[in-house]
């Protein structure tokens, strides 16, 4: 057995000093919390206005409209007449065991949470690729944000803004928006060097490179990152459901604190629909912008 008395003598600090330092701080974040509380959650309340009217949009707008609008965008962003039989087939069962509400909750919440993440992700990692000095400093970050445990997010977010759908939004957003960062500045940087060489021997300006040819050129990674964080969201949609996030995870979290095999199996069923959904449908899209590029420029 191997000698372990060199763990005895391991500096470790003094249990009096750690306690005063965990002390400290947890007084200085309830300090911030009850100074500035009120004005962070004023700040997300056009937010809050604006998830509220979406749900209840969904809600109560007919059920078979909102499948004729749903299969319609399926259709449009994949040309895709099986994907979209099948999509109808998955929804219909939603209606049939008595999901459907739920599930509109839940994909109000995705759909909000992926704009989110798109319209912060996609700037982040279009100065990370404009920029090393930005790409070394945000990349760690994000390297934090994709190891961190997912229920770690929630502890600040609610002590700050308490529980509902706001915080469940913030912790989602925080979890699910690494890989659209990542993969926009991947997707700018592998544009070909030649392409842009002679973008600009035709006269055009950074900006005009960057809307006219690198990001055009870049929108099938792109289209990844959204597809990864859209996985991502959803994975988070339990763990948000202990805030206050109502939708499929709250019937996922009570059946395994009673121990309802069948009600967490239906709604993890349908969780696992919407996954499937999203996923055919974005890499779909992105394959059409692919073949669109490849014929364009081919």
């Amino acid at each position: 057995m191997a000698d372990a008395s060199w763990l005895t003598k391991f500096p470790t600090m003094d249990r009096a000093d750690l306690l005063s330092i965990r002390k400290t701080l947890d007084g200085a974040y309830r300090e911030f919390s009850r100074s500035y509380g009120d004005v962070i959650e004023g700040f997300f309340d056009p937010l809050l206005y604006f998830m509220v009217w979406f749900e209840k949009l969904l809600l109560q707008t007919p059920w078979w409209l909102v499948l004729l609008v749903f299969v319609g965008l399926v259709y449009l962003a994949s040309r895709s007449w099986k994907l979209s039989v099948a999509v109808i087939g998955a929804m219909l069962l939603i209606g049939y065991f008595g999901m459907w509400d739920n599930t509109m909750r839940t994909l109000s919440i995705i759909t909000v949470c992926t704009l989110l993440s798109i319209a912060l992700g996609i700037p982040v990692g279009i100065a990370m690729a404009r920029s090393d000095r930005v790409q070394s400093i945000v990349t760690p970050l994000l390297d934090i944000m994709q190891t961190m445990p997912a229920f770690v997010y929630l502890i600040p977010v609610v002590m700050l803004l308490g529980i509902g759908k706001v915080p469940g939004v913030i912790a989602v957003v925080i979890y699910a928006i690494p890989p659209v960062i990542r993969l926009t500045n991947l997707g700018i940087r592998l544009v070909d060097k030649e392409v842009l060489e002679a973008a600009t021997a035709y006269g055009a300006s950074p900006s005009q490179r960057l809307w006219g040819v690198q990001l055009p050129l870049a929108v099938p990674t792109i289209m990844a990152g959204v597809n990864q964080t859209i996985m991502m969201a959803l994975a988070m949609v339990v763990i948000a459901s202990m805030i206050g996030v109502k939708g499929l995870g709250q019937p996922v979290l009570k059946s395994i604190t009673n121990q309802y095999f069948t009600l967490g199996l239906l709604n993890g069923l349908a969780i696992v629909a919407l996954a499937i959904i999203f996923d055919r449908v974005s890499q779909a899209y992105a394959k059409r912008t692919n073949a669109h590029l490849e014929k364009a420029h081919g």
